[in-house]
């Protein structure tokens, strides 16, 4: 039950509190964009190979979604304020030491840190603005928060292809750390509430544990596949699942309430429609980064501002679709969006080692004007379709079906990587199997985006 003395927000701002959060949702993707143009150039100051490579971003996404959703119930305990504020620290520490790290390993663990204080902020952002804003605001306000995250993807490749061929790799942790300071900074002053939800109530720390081990299991046997120990690693993360969701039934606080997926089928299907949605779409930078600097010979900074082209309409059609949703079905715009994506992911299958660039920047445009009408109305419907007591497992669980559609995404492309070309290094000898693996990946991405359109429109008939 909620707490009215806790739940201070009126005490602050909804407009300021807006910034700080939207500033907050600005850092973790402009990270992980920019640093995707890095990528060949860490590889060669350490050594690794394409497969290690797909682990740079698979570190960190493991991490995140293994404690989102502990992290989000542990906001309701004692608070979302707090919880996002210690996950902004813990984050903007790990990104400062990112830039001194020694060698791989140091910089892969730290990542993965990194990924805790991730979670902590995601878990807590959209449920601190559903709280802020009413049902007739909310749809704008998230609308904005969705721009931001998609206006940092644009201005990831961008800086962080200048900032890589100038200054170096390091340079990005840096930047990002400066940036988590600010919005420390900024939270303190700004945000005053605390929303409490759960006062008083115990923590699942059981439940915590087998949810972590199946999510790990999954991604990691995922992403391994299709190895001995991946298809292990796969079993027992479905296996601790299962008996998670039933431990979970019979807890009287548990750390995620499945009941709001069984008794709840927009909430459902929309959770669905954006899992597929991330997983079909995650790995296109990180495959078409690779794709621009070695096949195409072009310098970080340069494929940049290729890859710059699909974030941008993102941003804009964002904010765009975010005020349409006050106006029109929420839901039938992101079945809208999810139809344009399978259509710009169909054109990257036919790419070669001599399409015109033109084509190439047509095609993410395309892309992005489909993400960005399909997150913010579909995110709307989400965070619409749960009472206020339950916003932060909302919230949590739209950051966990993002993080494990990358982790799939990115599986499904170091799949490929791996069956093509092994633990080697992209030399040009071995073009030619890249670009197989390259296409294999958006093939199983228009398959994927396919069985999206029909959770989507499943969804909607359940809307209606």
């Amino acid at each position: 039950m909620s707490n009215s003395i806790e739940n201070r927000s009126d005490h602050t701002s909804p407009g300021k509190a807006l910034v700080v959060l939207c500033t907050a949702a600005f850092l973790v993707p402009f990270m992980g964009s920019s640093l995707n143009l890095a990528l060949p150039e860490i590889a060669r100051d350490f050594k690794m190979d394409a497969v290690m490579l797909t682990w740079m971003s698979t570190a960190y996404i493991i991490s995140t979604a293994i404690f989102q959703i502990p992290a989000s119930r542990l906001a309701d305990i004692v608070g979302r304020r707090k919880i996002f504020e210690i996950g902004v620290a813990i984050f903007t520490l790990c990104m400062f030491l990112c830039g001194f790290a020694p060698d791989e390993v140091t910089l892969l663990t730290l990542r993965a840190l990194s990924g805790a204080g991730s979670a902590m902020m995601f878990g807590t952002n959209l449920a601190i603005i559903s709280s802020l804003f009413p049902p007739e605001k909310r749809g704008k306000a998230l609308g904005i928060n969705s721009a931001t995250v998609y206006a940092s993807s644009a201005t990831g490749p961008f800086l962080g292809g200048i900032m890589t061929h100038y200054l170096g790799w390091h340079s990005i942790f840096f930047v990002s750390a400066g940036v988590g300071v600010v919005v420390f900074v900024m939270s303190r002053i700004f945000i005053r509430g605390d929303w409490v939800e759960a006062k008083g109530q115990k923590f699942d720390g059981i439940g915590s544990i087998m949810y972590g081990l199946g999510l790990a299991g999954f991604i990691y046997g995922f992403s391994s596949l299709p190895k001995t120990h991946g298809i292990i690693s796969l079993v027992v993360g479905i296996s601790a699942f299962v008996v998670f969701a039933f431990y979970e039934l019979r807890h009287k606080y548990p750390v995620f309430d499945l009941r709001l997926f069984s008794g709840n089928k927009v909430f459902m299907l929309s959770s669905l429609a954006a899992l597929i949605n991330y997983a079909a779409t995650s790995a296109i930078g990180f495959i078409l980064s690779l794709y621009l600097q070695y096949v195409r010979g072009l310098d970080a900074s340069h494929a940049g501002m290729i890859l710059i082209s699909q974030a941008v309409l993102q941003s804009i059609f964002s904010l765009i679709a975010g005020e349409l949703s006050r106006k029109y079905s929420s839901s039938r715009m992101a079945t809208l969006g999810m139809t344009i994506i399978v259509v710009g992911i169909s054109c990257l299958v036919f790419l070669s080692e001599t399409t015109p660039y033109w084509m190439i920047i047509g095609i993410l445009i395309m892309n992005g004007i489909g993400f960005g009408i399909f997150s913010s109305p579909n995110t709307n419907v989400i965070m619409s379709s749960v009472d206020k007591a339950n916003y932060s497992a909302a919230s949590a669980t739209t950051g966990t079906v993002r993080l494990t559609g990358q982790a799939v995404s990115m599986g499904i492309a170091s799949l490929a990587i791996s069956l093509h070309i092994g633990n080697r290094q992209i030399v040009p000898e071995l073009y030619p199997e890249f670009m197989s693996s390259m296409q294999v990946t958006f093939m199983v991405f228009v398959v994927l985006c396919a069985i999206g359109i029909y959770a989507a429109a499943a969804r909607n008939r359940a809307h209606k």
